[in-house]
């Protein structure tokens, strides 16, 4: 069958990006309506975004588990709930939460955006620097956990730039005198990633620490035919977390939020591909017949 001309393959890619768009639109503003319907509500049990994120069922596992069903204060079941459906989605898809559903990552996105359009130029950072950066999740995750377990309590969630953004109490309960850290940190991350795409992803969000480390288990990855790849580095380019495609042996790197940029901006035919099965170690990979 003959290849797609290029026309008919920027159509498609539209249709991709605009599907994920899309995505992140409808999840980001569930969480809006969500925030803004808790601050209205005249029930008290009207959930907050609390109560939508992952990442409080991690925050919350170890107290469930060591005292037979109790939570931290402000998670719930439901935070269980969708860590579990969290862990299922990675080991199926990778980092592809990241890229597209979590409302923040697409905060990132559209600042991306806004920077394009106004010409600002981008804050490239050294390759050797950018690596080291990023341990910065695992280190957030690290401490994180353990004051949450020490504390027994949402230890991060006063600062975290999530919350504060999406929760919209900077609109509904501005405080200055009280919350001018959260108000601080969120600026900072907002302003970060206004030059640096996906600057909180790619160097502090704990949750993306923690989906990095299982996404190295996960079956559907975007993978590089040596043999087709002509080492162009095209695919380098459009990635939002920067990772190097153009090397990948064959998988590409656990990072990766699955936003298919790399494998649309391609313009050889097979080199890269989402292709189902584990990401073997090197000598475990069956040898290839000469």
């Amino acid at each position: 069958m003959a290849s797609a001309s290029p026309p008919a393959r920027r159509a498609s890619r539209s249709r991709t990006q605009v599907l994920r768009r899309l995505t992140q639109a409808g999840f980001g503003l569930f969480i809006i309506v969500s925030s803004i319907r808790h601050y209205l509500a005249t029930s008290e049990h009207l959930a907050s975004i609390d109560a939508y994120c992952p990442f409080g069922g991690i925050e919350t596992l170890w107290r469930w588990l060591s005292t037979g069903g109790l939570f931290v204060q402000k998670t719930h079941q439901s935070n269980l709930v969708l860590l579990l459906g969290l862990i299922a989605g990675v080991i199926l898809a990778g980092g592809a939460f990241c890229g597209w559903i979590c409302p923040f990552g697409a905060l990132q996105d559209l600042l991306d955006w806004i920077r394009k359009k106004l010409r600002l130029p981008e804050l490239r950072v050294p390759p050797g620097l950018d690596r080291v950066l990023t341990y910065g999740r695992y280190a957030m995750l690290g401490v994180i956990l353990y004051a949450t377990i020490s504390t027994v309590k949402l230890w991060f969630a006063d600062w975290d730039p999530y919350r504060t953004i999406f929760s919209l109490s900077w609109i509904f309960e501005f405080n200055l005198s009280e919350h001018w850290l959260a108000y601080l940190v969120a600026l900072v991350i907002l302003a970060g990633a206004l030059l640096i795409p996906r600057f909180w992803c790619r160097y502090l969000c704990p949750l993306g620490g923690a989906i990095s480390l299982l996404g190295n288990l996960s079956l559907l990855r975007i993978r590089r035919d040596v043999a087709t790849c002509k080492s162009c580095a095209v695919c380098n380019r459009p990635c939002p977390v920067k990772i190097d495609v153009a090397q990948a042996d064959p998988a590409v790197s656990a990072d990766c939020i699955g936003c298919l940029e790399c494998v649309e901006a391609c313009p050889h035919e097979g080199a890269l591909s989402v292709t189902l099965g584990p990401a073997l170690p090197r000598g475990l990979r069956p040898s290839k017949k000469e």
